[in-house]
């Protein structure tokens, strides 16, 4: 089983003076401060300075820190990846992501930078050609350069680079696109997170099966935390399944007799998971250094 970590809720924080001292205190399971589309171009240095330093003064509460850095195609991208090689957290979100290569290049760039080894990429899918490669996207989650964690689908920019009509994502070719980066992620094992930006309501987003949802404001962070917190009917079920297959007569077994049917090891691995989920929620630090 892979590192479990909660992340029902990711925040969007431009990387401005008044939005970064805001989050400090902010407990969404993460933050994404933005040094991208936040920021317009003449502050793009400032912002990184300034957010540079407030990764380094720490004290956040958020539980996970990610850096949503410009693309490399772009005259700040380079200077963003230097910055958080020696800021250090806990991930970089990747924009346009469309293949595989694009992750080991800027894994590799993060070691010839010195960035401590923890650091990890959150790909971004943002595009159609995203989303036709997502399969060999999520698949360099076994490539150790490419240090990949999370999957992001932007359904906003999917939808204005498809030149897909508004409305309900039934109207259109998104939800199978949705669908098909969902089972990139689950073929891989990954956390996929979905932005709405106003395309999906975050219960529309849960119901499709995303394990959770950036968000642009606080009282966002709470609904998604709410949205997709594990059903208590369900972790019951799943600490008694675990339980089940951890007593001596289970150890070992492939499949065992629970409440009246056979149940197979790998429902017994999916509810670990969950049950693994929940308690990471339930021991989340109240703070960080």
């Amino acid at each position: 089983m892979t590192d479990i970590r909660s992340r029902r809720s990711a925040l969007l924080v431009p990387a401005t003076a008044t939005a970064l001292a805001a989050a400090r205190s902010e407990p969404a399971d993460a933050l994404i401060l933005d040094l991208a589309d936040s920021l317009p171009p003449a502050d793009k240095e400032a912002g990184r300075i300034r957010l540079a330093a407030s990764l380094a003064e720490g004290g956040f509460a958020a539980a996970e820190l990610v850096v949503r850095v410009n693309g490399l195609d772009t005259p700040w991208g380079e200077a963003d990846l230097a910055a958080v090689a020696g800021a250090g957290p806990d991930a970089v979100l990747v924009p346009r992501v469309e293949e595989p290569e694009d992750l080991a290049g800027i894994g590799s760039r993060l070691r010839r930078l010195h960035a401590p080894e923890r650091v990890r990429l959150w790909a971004s899918l943002d595009t159609p050609l995203g989303i036709l490669a997502a399969e060999a996207v999520a698949s360099a989650v076994r490539d150790v350069d490419a240090r990949l964690a999370c999957l992001v689908v932007d359904a906003g920019a999917l939808a204005r680079e498809g030149r897909l009509p508004h409305g309900a994502p039934e109207a259109g070719p998104l939800l199978a696109w949705l669908a098909t980066a969902l089972a990139a992620a689950r073929a891989h094992d990954l956390d996929v997170l979905l932005d709405p930006a106003d395309r999906l309501e975050i219960g529309r987003a849960r119901g499709l099966g995303f394990d959770g949802a950036v968000v642009t404001a606080p009282a966002g962070a709470r609904r998604a935390e709410s949205a997709f917190a594990p059903d208590p009917e369900a972790l019951a079920a799943a600490r008694a399944l675990v339980a089940a297959f951890d007593a001596p007569e289970g150890r070992g077994q492939a499949g065992i007799a629970h409440l009246g049917r056979t149940v197979l090891r790998r429902e017994a691995d999916e509810a670990r998971r969950l049950v693994a989920l929940a308690d990471a929620v339930a021991s989340r630090p109240g703070g960080r250094t």
